[in-house]
């Protein structure tokens, strides 16, 4: 059951989803003119695992404010309202080895059903983003939850190409740093090689002679928004 808090910060809402001994805190932001007889787009941010616990803060702030705020920006809101669910992992999202869902990841989908109950949620306009452990949760949502998200953009992630094909049909814009000595470049380009080689069409931005921290490069890429939006499984 979710538990709800009064605490807000930048408009994302506090929020802690329970079942049993099983809890993960939330933030939820709600497009300011939401009308109930719309639907809305939402879009899931998986944190990096710097920002895992339980402070229910970390995962829309620091490295993580990019990935948060981009989407609630009051612009990019006029053209494209929309829901940001940010949840936050008490360790790693996932692993790029595993093929079933984590109890993370299937945590993040318990919450996102109680969104799409309390809100009108277009569900063919699901998107998820993350960065670092967050883009290997990116790349597990899709290869394990198939045919659900309508688009991704995993930045410096990983994932199990033995079940790329899975997301051969996901709208997908990834992106690594050439020099990234913490998730190895070498990781997104099999995820894209092997998404290629089933038919997919993934995007694929790679910043050269550039580390791990890629999110203020990849949030000015002036196509982002428009590119994401514009994606639907319909």
């Amino acid at each position: 059951m979710p538990l709800f808090s009064q605490d807000t910060v930048d408009g994302f809402i506090a929020r802690t989803y329970r079942n049993g001994r099983q809890t993960m805190p939330y933030r939820l932001f709600v497009p300011s003119n939401y009308d109930k007889s719309q639907s809305y787009p939402l879009v899931i941010w998986l944190h990096g695992g710097g920002s895992a616990g339980d402070d229910n803060l970390g995962q829309i702030s620091l490295d993580n404010k990019l990935g948060t705020h981009f989407w609630t920006r009051k612009e990019n809101q006029d053209k494209h309202p929309a829901f940001v669910l940010a949840p936050q992992s008490l360790g790693t999202w996932d692993s790029n080895a595993d093929t079933q869902m984590s109890e993370e990841l299937n945590l993040v989908m318990d919450i996102l059903a109680v969104v799409r109950k309390d809100y009108a949620i277009d569900s063919n306009r699901l998107y998820v983003a993350g960065q670092s452990n967050g883009g290997i949760g990116v790349f597990g949502l899709i290869t394990k939850k198939p045919g659900l998200f309508a688009a991704a953009i995993p930045l410096c992630g990983a994932g199990n190409t033995n079940i790329a094909s899975r997301a051969a049909k996901t709208a997908i814009w990834a992106f690594h740093g050439e020099k990234d000595d913490v998730i190895p470049v070498e990781h997104t380009r099999k995820m894209i090689a092997a998404l290629k080689k089933a038919g997919g069409m993934p995007k694929y931005t790679e910043y050269k002679g550039i580390g791990h921290d890629i999110w203020e490069m990849v949030f000015k890429e002036p196509q982002l928004e428009d590119w994401l939006f514009a994606q639907k499984l319909k």
